[in-house]
């Protein structure tokens, strides 16, 4: 993203002035680049590169790292009793085969990435947790343990494995059989040559980021390793700078993989610190801007908002992943590559999407990777009430989406903001990659000591529809009203309209609070789960309440409802007005 315009920063930190923020094509994928990887793992498979793995195996590790992170003590119970969990079924540990590459995404990742051992490690039953670690490590290097290939030996899979190993390596390393020892050391002296070729040619973005990870992580723990951690921390400082900006913003612009991206950093600063070290200096200091920009888009209930793809991570996650990083941050109100508009007022908290979705890689043809076309939309919530939300991102389920389905997550109908023409503001192709549509918001920005307000516009219909969407919101001092106003205006290069374009403005209800239209059919009553009453109002063609769908903050699909404005825009545009104002 890059910002245009001259901007006056007020005494709490927020930039008044108008501003252009548009979308960075360098930071989208090229096909030479998915070819180059898909011909890498290709590589992996030839004997060339099992050479390269060969080598000598450490006796032991430096150092065990303790997981800053707590696991599932209900899942470790599970498969205590011999049942595996992930992304959200459950599956046989006798029965299941590790070799299959046709599993889930969610299974292939916990199964492979060793995550298990942090959910065996949370039941603290130590005398069955070590045979059942044993024995599937066994069955894992079986099947994987001399053969390389997709996605067992991904790098970033493979760097988290590496991590988990060595954080509960008393779960795995304590067996007195030689030679199961010998050959777990022996997969992780691999596992570090296979990254050490293979971390910066994997995905862009967090998978780069993770694989470097591990080749540092590698670096502090095996002996010998100080030429590989100043290797790997040159290749983290790259993986850095391409994949989180100057804001402390992800290249994805998803908050939910923000999370998970300083949740790998808070594991490597464990391996730092067991070795009695600091992280660089530009590492720490990134974290910190994450950190900052994490919590910008965090609701008034503690849990994150839904944007790109993600869901509503809940508020003890967050603050989990964010005590592991050693993290107590401000949050960012004012974003610019990051995007996201946080205002305040009393318990009332709104973000808005003010910027263009991101031009991230397609890492699957399944319509789950990618962007949403979400621009200029917003959600509203005040104190344990969330009023205004989207739908939230296939990525957030707990079981697998149809491909169709997530598409129509990710569409702008999914969020809560203007639809002209049932279109979206930014193109969804059926392979998950984003096409033409918004390349640039422009924004302002006001604060005074009665309201925060926001004016912004892209122009995602201007070369379908001739018009620009504007967006206005004014939140009050004390968060008990918000008001906006959205507008079709014609552009400058606007094409002759033969009839009336037909619009809506669509705002999804939270779980549980319920809308019931009133008899002029210009507002609607809520009441959400805490008992606040609040009242809708505008004036528009007509105003209906539907059913919609929000997926939780434990990926489950909660029955909702929106309400949806329509209207239609001649020729020289259209405005409407709207307001949500607590009445008690």
């Amino acid at each position: 993203m890059a910002g245009d315009g001259g901007e006056e920063k007020t005494a709490d930190g927020i930039e008044s002035g108008r501003r252009l923020v548009r979308a960075d094509p360098a930071a989208a994928q090229s096909l030479s680049q998915r070819l180059g990887q898909y011909l890498e793992r290709l590589t992996w498979r030839t004997p060339l590169h099992d050479m390269r793995l060969k080598g000598r195996h450490p006796l032991r590790l430096l150092a065990v790292p303790v997981d800053p992170l707590p696991g599932d003590a209900d899942a470790g119970l599970a498969l205590l009793d011999g049942t595996l969990l992930a992304g959200g079924s459950a599956y046989e540990v006798a029965t299941l085969d590790l070799g299959s590459t046709r599993h889930g995404e969610a299974l292939l990742d916990h199964l492979h990435g060793f995550t298990w051992l942090r959910n065996l490690a949370a039941t603290r039953d130590r005398a069955r947790a070590v045979p059942v670690a044993e024995a599937l490590t066994a069955r894992w290097l079986d099947a994987h343990g001399e053969r390389v290939r997709d996605p067992a030996w991904r790098p970033e899979i493979a760097a988290r494995r590496l991590t988990m190993i060595a954080c509960y390596a008393p779960l795995i390393l304590s067996s007195g059989d030689i030679v199961f020892r010998s050959r777990v050391l022996n997969a992780i002296a691999r596992t570090a040559r296979h990254l050490d070729r293979a971390a910066d040619k994997a995905g862009a973005g967090p998978e780069r980021l993770a694989a470097w990870c591990g080749v540092v992580t590698a670096g502090l723990l095996l002996p010998g390793g100080e030429a590989r951690l100043a290797y790997g921390e040159g290749g983290l400082a790259r993986a850095l700078a391409a994949t989180i900006g100057e804001d402390g913003g992800i290249a994805s612009r998803s908050p939910a993989a923000l999370v998970e991206a300083i949740a790998l950093l808070a594991m490597l600063r464990a391996c730092y610190q067991t070795r009695r070290r600091d992280l660089p200096e530009e590492v720490g200091a990134t974290l910190v801007r994450m950190g900052a920009a994490l919590a910008g888009t965090v609701m008034s209930d503690g849990a994150l908002s839904s944007w790109q793809g993600g869901g509503p991570t809940p508020s003890e996650r967050l603050s989990d992943v964010l005590d592991a990083a050693g993290l107590h941050p401000r949050p960012l109100r004012q974003a610019k590559g990051w995007g996201y508009q946080r205002l305040i007022g009393g318990r009332a908290v709104v973000v808005v999407d003010a910027a263009p979705p991101p031009a991230a890689p397609v890492r699957d043809g399944g319509g789950q990777g990618g962007g949403c076309a979400s621009t200029l939309a917003f959600e509203y919530a005040e104190g344990p009430d969330r009023l205004v939300v989207n739908c939230g991102g296939a990525r957030a389920a707990a079981t697998p989406v149809p491909a169709a389905f997530a598409r129509g997550l990710r569409s702008t109908a999914a969020h809560s903001t203007l639809v002209v023409a049932d279109t979206n503001s930014t193109a969804i192709h059926a392979d998950g990659s984003l096409g033409r549509g918004v390349s640039g918001v422009e924004l302002a920005r006001q604060e005074s000591d009665v309201a925060s307000r926001i004016e912004a516009s892209h122009d995602g219909y201007a070369r379908r529809f001739g018009f620009t969407h504007r967006r206005q919101l004014v939140l009050t001092a004390d968060g008990r009203e918000l008001r906006g106003e959205d507008a079709l205006l014609p552009t400058g290069r606007a094409r002759r309209v033969e009839r009336a374009t037909p619009f809506a403005l669509r705002f999804h209800l939270g779980a549980g609070v319920e809308a019931v239209r009133t008899a002029d059919g210009q507002a609607a009553i809520l009441r959400t789960p805490s008992g606040a009453i609040w009242q809708f109002r505008t004036r528009a063609e007509t105003l209906a309440v539907e059913e919609s769908v929000w997926i939780d903050g434990e990926g489950r699909f909660v029955p909702t409802q929106q309400i949806v404005v329509a209207g239609t825009a001649a020729a020289g545009g259209a405005s409407l007005s709207w307001a949500f104002r607590r009445a008690r």
